[in-house]
């Protein structure tokens, strides 16, 4: 463990190394955790909220040379996934008007504060654009968030929604056919991943990604056998399955496949939002 980083497996992460950051936008006001400097990355927490697993995440990410910023969408910010609390999470989140977690609801009107989000985090990162990482319920949300022009980089990590349709996507139509404009008008590339016995994640899903983006959706598929078999008590017993493949299932080892699914990540939004002489300076160092 890096000293500071917060991480040790079993506590709370008292988040002491962000800012805070209350971003209102048109009245809704929700609080976003920055660190870092550099083009700006949005990170969306998993359910149940911003947990020490993500904030792992979001360091790396914050140390590859961006400015990560994440949004506080449900749960307790840097608490540790156990079962009790959480389970009061994610019923509140599956009937919230900010979401549509199941189908036939359409797109998640938090996107909309999301996208507005990435447009100040632009203004003030500068930069080429800005990264969306979405994960589990908030996975589809990077996609949605391409909608707005500034987000440029796209990674979709075990999108979940919605959660009574495993060959659903969760956006709606209209929606849909603009993102799809936008990737063939702009060349965008959409990465994703999940475990190929993911009950929440499946194959049917990415096949639907497929059937809407073509060759611009990039869905790369780990083995069940890889996930960490010792996540928090939140993913063991209510997730049920290997599902969050860079945070909880995360297995830190060389050469193991999340580390490089992790390193992956980290080169598309560097591919994408580092200008190539400053990526070339860190080459020389």
């Amino acid at each position: 463990m890096t000293a500071g980083d917060g991480h040790d497996g079993h506590r709370d992460d008292p988040i002491a190394d962000f800012s805070r950051w209350l971003v209102d936008v048109e009245g809704v006001v929700k609080t976003v955790y920055v660190a870092g400097s550099g083009p700006a990355v949005v990170l969306m927490p998993e359910m149940p909220g911003i947990s020490p697993d993500v904030l792992r995440l979001a360091r790396w990410v914050r140390d590859a040379g961006f400015t990560v910023h994440i949004p506080s969408l449900f749960g307790t910010d840097g608490a540790y996934p156990t079962v009790a609390e959480n389970e009061k999470v994610v019923r509140r989140a599956c009937v919230s008007a900010e979401f549509r977690a199941f189908a036939g609801g359409g797109t998640s009107p938090v996107t909309a504060w999301l996208r507005e989000l990435a447009r100040r985090a632009h203004a003030q990162c500068g930069g080429p654009g800005v990264g969306a990482i979405g994960l589990c319920f908030t996975g589809n949300f990077a996609l949605t968030m391409a909608l707005e022009p500034a987000v440029v980089a796209p990674v979709l990590g075990h999108p979940s929604l919605p959660l009574d349709d495993p060959a659903g996507l969760e956006i709606g139509d209209e929606d849909a056919r603009a993102v799809r404009e936008r990737v063939t008008r702009d060349g965008l590339k959409v990465l994703a991943y999940r475990f190929d016995n993911d009950r929440w994640c499946t194959d049917r899903r990415f096949a639907a990604y497929r059937a809407l983006l073509g060759d611009a959706f990039d869905g790369r598929v780990l083995p069940g056998s890889a996930a960490n078999t010792a996540p928090p008590p939140f993913f063991r017993d209510m997730v049920g399955t290997p599902h969050s493949v860079v945070t909880a299932h995360f297995v830190d080892e060389d050469g193991h496949p999340t580390v490089t699914a992790r390193d992956e990540i980290l080169s598309f939004l560097t591919d994408r939002l580092l200008p190539a002489e400053r990526c070339e300076d860190q080459a020389r160092s």
